[in-house]
């Protein structure tokens, strides 16, 4: 495990955010990656804990969560209807 410093003032706007700092920060690093594309939806949700489609969340942050290409949304199609 690797950490990393906050400064007072970073830490106090993250607390603003009423979740635990660890949780916080976490959250936002990987949101951030996702956002840049370097992380998928799927493997941002992983690293939050939740299931993919609770990662939609990220649309009310201002981040799309449907960013797919025609072959990845026909893939998730196909999973769905088989359901």
């Amino acid at each position: 495990m690797r950490t990393v410093e906050l400064d007072e003032e970073l830490a106090a706007l993250l607390e603003q955010i009423q979740q635990p700092l660890e949780k916080a920060t976490r959250e936002a690093v990987v949101l951030e990656l996702y956002r840049r594309g370097i992380a998928s939806s799927g493997k941002a949700a992983e690293l939050l804990g939740m299931e993919r489609f609770d990662f939609r969340y990220a649309d009310k942050l201002g981040i799309p969560f449907f960013r797919m290409s025609k072959e990845e949304w026909e893939a998730e199609k196909a999973a769905a209807d088989s359901l």
